[in-house]
């Protein structure tokens, strides 16, 4: 009995969301996951789950309430994480995941009614996770800009010998940086162009929320101003040396425990085959005498 509940149940909500679907004029499922994997900079395919869920997140974030700040201030991190959602988009997409993970707790306690906490814990679990999803990017695109600061602020005190145009350092510096570093430089030097430089530097340094990106724009505002940065990034190229030792290190410590595993195993083989070799020997002695 319990059975053709279930199977009632998941025929019944099958065939209700396909109705929900044309009512609300839903993409496909193919359609989803094309539009979302031109979406995502990293060019990777788009999931099944993820196209089917932001075909509804679109409609949800249409009547999802936020507050103005919040929504500015996650319109931001978005941006800077290279997600192209909406705050209200990528809010509904995250309720959506956790609700239907709280949706399987009603087959849960027709079958199994001991699950059902396990579900909600579960439910809460991805919520928090996906809620961060967008921090954690940010996060990560900052770390690896952070790693070539340093040589970007050595190449900029090299540059400022010849010359004092910012917006050519920036550009130059464009064609041999990384990824992500390369495509923030293009959207502060389109900036630069369209409105003033000052502020388009002042733009870049609060999209990524990076102290070391901060000394940086400010070395920069500095000598649009007319300052002589030449002296002050001197000084910024050595204690960012001294940061990129530090995070080295940091590195470098991380790997003796990696290597621990692999010497013990090398041990361990060494033993084995002396072991090997003596009882061998132990059994042709007794060979002998026998």
């Amino acid at each position: 009995m319990q059975f053709l509940i279930l199977l009632f149940g998941t025929l019944f909500g099958v065939g209700l969301f396909f109705i929900l679907a044309d009512v609300l004029k839903l993409p496909s499922l193919r359609t989803g996951k094309a539009m979302l994997s031109a979406t995502k900079q990293s060019g990777e395919k788009a999931k099944s789950i993820d196209a089917l869920i932001s075909g509804w997140a679109v409609k949800l974030a249409k009547y999802l309430p936020m507050d103005e700040y919040k929504k500015i201030r996650m319109q931001n991190t978005l941006n800077a994480a290279g997600m192209k959602e909406t705050a209200e988009e990528f809010m509904a997409n995250v309720i959506l995941k956790a609700g239907l993970i709280v949706l399987a707790i009603f087959p849960c306690l027709l079958v199994f009614p001991l699950l059902a906490p396990v579900v909600l814990f579960l439910a809460v679990i991805v919520y928090f996770k996906e809620i961060r999803k967008a921090d954690e990017k940010l996060s990560a695109k900052r770390e690896k800009i952070e790693v070539e600061l340093p040589r970007f602020v050595a190449t900029i005190t090299q540059e400022l010998k010849a010359s004092r145009d910012v917006l050519s350092m920036l550009e130059h510096y464009k064609k041999n940086a990384g990824e992500d570093f390369a495509r923030e430089l293009d959207i502060v030097t389109a900036d630069m162009r369209s409105s003033s430089y000052e502020a388009a530097l002042t733009r870049f340094e609060s999209r990524l929320n990076s102290h070391m990106l901060s000394d940086i724009t400010r070395g920069l505002i500095g000598v649009l101003r007319g300052d002589d940065g030449g002296m002050y990034f001197q000084m910024l190229s050595h204690d960012m040396k001294q940061l990129e030792l530090q995070r080295l290190k940091a590195e470098a410590l991380k790997i003796p425990p990696k290597i621990r595993v692999f010497s013990f195993l090398m041990l361990m083989c060494f033993l084995m085959m002396y072991m090997v070799v003596i009882i061998f020997e132990i059994i042709r002695s007794l060979g002998g005498m026998l």
